[in-house]
């Protein structure tokens, strides 16, 4: 699909007449690391994920896209697809966009994963953190090589000039006062050891959304909703069903 003159790689599959779930990635990822939280909800919903523009099979923007643009681009991509409603599921860089998307359109649910939405976030890269413990943890473990390809390869030192740009404009971007908008049921999910976003703004962020809750996985990182995968997958459950 064309989107703003780009390229976009995505799936759409499980249940064509469900409940749309749309899932964003973080930074220097792709569509496989929402894939395990996605597919176990096939049968019920109907599944998008895609590749954001300058990442997996996307293709890059033609200019160093504010972070703004991101949530213009969400909406043109779902309007094509005939979504309205949509339950948002977002991590880390995709959590902000869904975050703020979620401050300006009708969203039914959302879901966000050690989401960045403060201008004092890390810049630093977290692929040597998260390759070490990818033994460890199951469903990590069989994403390895690709997460060796793929988790931090676009960070600021080997991205493009352009996306290096949009990277720093993500970073200095604060839309603390606009997740004060958001009004949808609102699910926080943080790993107690991210070094990439401090949990406290994970509580921060639950007082600012009138109708959000805060769950969090101890002694998980930045991917705590992989390295916890089975919680996640029964918390996103019990969420998409309750009526609050």
């Amino acid at each position: 699909m064309k989107v703003n003159n780009i390229d976009i790689n995505f799936i759409d599959y499980g249940k064509k007449d469900g409940q749309p779930l749309v899932f964003l990635h973080g930074w220097g990822q792709n569509i496989e690391m929402m894939r395990p939280i996605a597919d176990p909800f096939q049968k019920e919903y109907r599944i998008i994920i895609f590749d954001l523009p300058g990442h997996g099979n996307s293709s890059e923007p033609q200019y160093a896209w504010q972070f703004e643009e991101f949530v213009t681009f969400l909406h043109e991509f779902l309007t094509n697809l005939n979504i309205e409603n949509p339950i948002l599921l977002g991590h880390s860089f995709g959590g902000k966009i869904a975050l703020l998307y979620a401050s300006k359109y009708n969203v039914k649910k959302l879901i966000v994963f050690g989401s960045p939405y403060k201008k004092e976030i890390q810049t630093l890269s977290i692929k040597t953190k998260i390759l070490k413990s990818l033994k460890k943890v199951p469903v990590l473990k069989n994403l390895e090589e690709f997460a060796k390809k793929h988790i931090g390869s676009t960070d600021y030192k080997n991205a493009s000039k352009i996306m290096r740009e949009i990277l720093v404009n993500h970073v200095n971007y604060d839309i603390t006062e606009q997740t004060k908008k958001i009004t949808c049921p609102t699910l926080i999910i943080w790993g107690s050891k991210d070094e990439a976003v401090p949990l406290e703004n994970a509580y921060l962020l639950e007082k600012n959304i009138t109708n959000a809750g805060v769950v969090v996985y101890e002694n998980c990182t930045h991917y705590a909703y992989l390295e916890n995968l089975g919680q996640t997958i029964s918390v996103l459950q019990s969420f998409f069903q309750s009526k609050e």
